[in-house]
Formats: structure tokens, C-alpha cells, sequence
């Protein structure tokens, strides 16, 4: 019954905005900028996304890509959307600078694999930090992406939190990140991404820590010898709309972004599952040198400075997540 009614509402759609295809042009068009390059799965899902955006609204909407951060970074792009400068971003713990829950989608040691994640983020956990993005932020999460775990890349190998011993560490702008990668013996630097290889080309970071996807993308194997599985993240980050903007669409375009939407997180998905060991694989054949730190260690000192971060309101959030999936 769902797959009829997922067809009838696609159906409903098309010939909705067929019978008010544009002669003159898109009648809205949306920005949508984020920090990947064009060799990403995130770009690749962003193209995927306005196609069907494009086939589903029949020409009245169209999707204008801004990969590489050439909108801003993705603090500049939350701010621009809530300014009404532009109108999509790809996002994640970021937001926790306008709404604390949002830190859940990348706390260290807290979800513990794909199906783990899987059931957070499509539970009632899950809608109440969408709901909570909607109405603190003014963003809607139109699908999930399921990021791979967050490795850390250097130029002398890692294997205990002792090895860090003061390494300057590029970090996102977020606060978790920064106080935990303190409390491991590090000196976490925060900067925006298109920064990064330059700054690990030139010395003035040490170690930056990504998925492999982005590891990939960025070329950082040029300029990293060492990349230490501390999987010290499974996270994920939603595709988003500035609630401003999507109230303004029609009640059928509005039907339109939120089905292509849905088609997205399903391409992703795919191009996900086959796209984690390819890139282990690539990375190591482009030289990389793959190490496997002491990871329970890392843990240990994790969680005593995570536990220390999260505000009281939310203890009991991270022990619902932390218990979830164990029944």
C-alpha cells in the first residue's frame, strides 16, 4: 500500500505541473550551496536532487548547485538561509550553534553502525531533532545522509591518545569537536573546509579528521601520509530547506521538493553502500598508510569529556540514544 500511494502522489504531482509548465522560466529558483566538490557523493546527490526536483515540478523549480563552499562555508550557509540570501545547504552538527540537539548528529563513540544509526535518526529520536531544527533554526530536513565514520589523517601515525601530543588539529567550527579533541591531548583548530588543504600543505595544521568520502575528495592523501581508524564518529546529515522559503512554494512544488527529497536519500543510500570500501581501497593504493589506534582508549577519553560538554537537558537524550537498538 505504501509503494501505490508513493506512486500516486509522484503521479499526482507530475501531471499537477505539467499543466502549469513555465514558458517563460522557472517560477522560484533555489540556491543550494555546500561544502563537497564535484567529485563527492553529497554533490552527486545535489544534482540528482534538482533533476527530479526539475522533472517533478514540471519546470516551475529550479535547482541552482553551488558546490565548494562558493556560497560560504557551512556556518555562512545556515546564516544566509535564515537571511533569505539563499535557500539549501547540507548540514549537520553545525546547527548545535542555533539548537543544542542538533550536536547528536556527530557525538563521539555514540552511535555504534549503520543499523544503529538507522533506527535514531528514523525514530521518534530523529523527528523530535527535525522538529526542533523547523522551529529553532527555520530549516527542514527534506532526507538524511548516512556519513562514514570519521577518521583521523596525519603525518606520523596515531595509535594512542598519548601520540597526539599537542598535534594542531583542523576541526569544524563546533564546540563538541573542539573540547573533545582537547581533552584526547591535541590542539584542535577550527576552519572551514575549503581551507584545509592548503593549511596541511603548508604546516600550519598538522592532522585534520573526515569520512573517507571526504578524505577522497579533498585530495588530503596528497598532503597526509597517515589515516588512523579511530571511527571516532558514525553520524549524519540531513539535506535542508530554509522553512521561509519552502512555506512560500505552492501546496503541489511543496509535494514535489519533499518526494525528490525522498528519492535522494534512496540514491544516496545506494551509491553509499557501494561507494565505503571502494575508497578504503583507493586510499590505500594512492599511498595512504591505514593504522588501527587503541580505539577503546579513545573512547574512554571521549566520553568523559562528551559527558562533561552535553547540558543536563540532554543526559537523558544521549543515554536514550546510547541504549537504543540493544533490545
Amino acid at each position: 500500500m505504501r509503494i501505490i500511494r508513493y506512486i500516486f502522489i509522484i503521479l499526482l504531482i507530475i501531471c499537477s505541473s505539467s499543466c502549469h509548465k513555465p514558458d517563460n522560466g522557472p517560477e522560484f529558483i533555489l540556491k543550494f550551496g555546500h561544502q563537497a566538490n564535484e567529485r563527492d557523493i553529497w554533490h552527486r546527490s545535489a544534482v540528482y536532487f534538482a533533476s527530479m526536483v526539475d522533472s517533478l515540478s514540471g519546470g516551475r523549480v529550479e535547482v541552482r548547485i553551488f558546490p565548494s563552499e562558493q556560497l560560504g562555508g557551512e556556518l555562512d550557509m545556515i546564516r544566509s538561509i535564515r537571511a533569505g540570501v539563499a535557500e539549501m545547504t547540507i548540514t549537520a552538527e553545525s546547527m548545535q550553534n542555533w539548537a543544542g540537539i542538533t550536536a547528536f548528529l556527530a557525538v563521539p563513540y555514540l552511535i555504534r553502525d549503520s543499523d544503529h544509526l538507522e533506527i535514531v535518526v528514523e525514530g521518534d529520536i530523529g523527528r523530535r531533532i527535525e522538529q526542533e531544527m523547523v522551529r529553532t533554526i527555520g530549516l527542514r530536513p527534506l532526507c538524511y545522509f548516512e556519513r562514514g565514520p570519521r577518521h583521523l589523517t596525519s603525518n606520523r601515525p596515531v595509535n594512542t591518545p598519548e601520540d597526539l601530543g599537542g598535534m594542531v588539529l583542523r576541526v569544524p567550527n563546533v564546540p563538541l569537536f573542539v573540547r573533545v579533541w582537547q581533552a584526547l591531548g591535541a590542539k584542535p583548530t577550527p576552519m572551514t573546509f575549503s581551507e584545509v588543504f592548503t593549511a596541511l600543505q603548508q604546516g600550519t595544521v598538522e592532522a585534520q579528521e573526515n569520512p573517507f568520502a571526504l578524505i577522497y575528495s579533498a585530495g588530503f592523501f596528497e598532503v597526509q601520509k597517515y589515516l588512523n581508524l579511530t571511527g571516532h564518529v558514525t553520524g549524519w546529515t540531513y539535506m535542508v530547506i530554509g522553512e521561509n522559503k519552502f512555506s512560500q512554494l505552492p501546496r503541489d512544488l511543496q509535494l514535489a521538493v519533499l518526494e525528490a527529497g525522498k528519492a535522494t536519500q534512496e540514491f544516496h543510500r545506494r551509491e553509499f553502500e557501494e561507494q565505503e570500501e571502494y575508497l578504503r581501497v583507493r586510499l590505500q593504493n594512492l599511498g595512504m598508510v591505514f593504522t588501527e589506534p587503541d580505539t577503546e582508549a579513545f573512547r574512554a577519553k571521549a566520553e568523559a569529556a562528551v559527558l562533561e560538554f552535553i547540558p543536563e537537558q540532554y543526559r537523558s537524550l544521549y543515554y536514550e540514544i546510547l541504549r537504543s537498538g540493544n533490545n
